[in-house]
């Protein structure tokens, strides 16, 4: 098994992008990605291009045009889908292929244009990614899903409604220092609290955004990593894990047993614990679930990821930052695009490049990326070179 290092990184301007098809959302990100590297198209062996949901691409074979478009065609390329997780799986896939030796530099690549219908619509399209004979057809939606993850939580830890809601402000607020967010807004917790109901106890402040975008990364193997970029950032840990397809066989409904799976997979092989991650990006589709991440990722007590929160410590100065990027919630979630995104903070936040929301002298980084409402699940470890 050969290193394999992040040595470039790009992304779209996130948002209800009316102005660019999807394939015009790639070359954005992939042109960011190439101009601090000493590289061109002619260096990338591979590509792994992530979409999440067919039906608001048009197309059944949307990555085909994303080459295309890009300019890389005979080049190798195949397609990952795990949901929201969809990103997270090409990162993985694209490690993989230098890893094994069949490549030398890999573009990973994640799409999604979901503002092509209505959001009643895109609903019902993601409701599809739950069990689609014991829960879709009974209207179970993700708002839904995650509604029953708070209520548990709520019920069985006493986690709050303003502790939900904290979640939403500290994401807002790092959101309006990334150009890159869909919303840059920021927003009291007054707000937060009193917002419209969506599926109780979650209201609109509760729920990530419908959003257009893409991102890219560009990998390489050890000796070509030294030729491309003095700022290498090092995969050194990747775990994965699966959740029950449908949710009413799970157990427990305040954890997501993949998640707690992925990590520790991802701790062992890094050799890391989660006292030594500086700063992570975990998947806040809903409040709810970036409070589950922190307690399934070990960074405090079952139960305890309300009060973390609300006690600042996953702000950019505190124990564990999370999310300084604007998370799902703020930056946006287009679902092919998300776990890329995440890794691009990753490698901005190792290389001192993230700004006003700098998590100071980050070292080790942590992606965490749920897939549906749990059914895959990917922790990602990375260090600077």
């Amino acid at each position: 098994m050969r290193d394999v290092a992040f040595v470039g990184q790009g992304m779209s301007k996130f948002g209800d992008r009316e102005d660019a098809s999807g394939r015009e959302l790639a070359f954005e990100a992939f042109e960011e990605t190439m101009k601090d590297v000493d590289a061109t198209r002619d260096d990338i062996d591979s590509m792994v291009t992530a979409f999440g949901v067919d039906e608001t691409n048009h197309s059944a074979q949307p990555s085909s045009e994303v080459v295309t478009y890009l300019g890389l065609n005979p080049k190798a390329d195949f397609r990952t889908e795990a949901a929201c997780a969809s990103g997270s799986a090409a990162v993985r896939s694209g490690y993989m292929t230098i890893a094994s030796g069949l490549a030398d530099v890999v573009l990973v690549m994640g799409v999604e244009k979901l503002n092509e219908f209505p959001t009643s619509h895109t609903t019902e399209v993601f409701g599809k990614a739950g069990d689609t004979i014991w829960e879709y057809p009974y209207g179970t939606t993700f708002p839904g899903y995650y509604a029953m993850m708070a209520t548990a939580h709520m019920s069985k830890y006493g986690t709050t409604r303003e502790q939900l809601s904290e979640v939403a402000v500290k994401n807002h607020k790092y959101a309006t220092m990334n150009k890159y967010a869909h919303m840059q807004k920021e927003i009291t917790l007054k707000d937060a609290v009193s917002a419209n109901p969506v599926a109780h106890p979650l209201n609109l402040y509760d729920c990530s955004l419908i959003t257009d975008g893409a991102a890219s990364v560009l990998l390489a193997s050890e000796e070509k990593a030294k030729e491309m970029t003095d700022t290498p950032v090092w995969i050194t840990g990747l775990g994965g894990g699966t959740s029950s397809s449908t949710q009413f066989k799970r157990s427990d409904n305040t954890s997501i047993r993949g998640a707690r799976v992925a990590a520790e997979k991802a701790y062992e092989m890094s050799s890391k614990s989660p006292e030594d991650i500086d700063v992570a990006t975990v998947h806040d589709c809903f409040t709810i679930a970036e409070i589950i991440a922190y307690e399934d990722l070990g960074f405090c007590e079952k139960g305890k990821g309300g009060e973390l929160v609300e006690e600042g410590e996953t702000y950019a100065d505190g124990k564990f930052p999370v999310n300084l990027d604007g998370g799902l919630k703020a930056k946006g979630h287009p679902i092919g695009a998300t776990g890329v995104s995440m890794s691009v903070e990753i490698a901005k936040q190792l290389g001192g490049e993230a700004g006003d929301r700098q998590a100071d002298g980050a070292e080790i980084g942590l992606t965490h990326n749920v897939g549906g409402n749990g059914q895959h699940v990917f922790v990602h470890i990375y260090e600077r070179g």
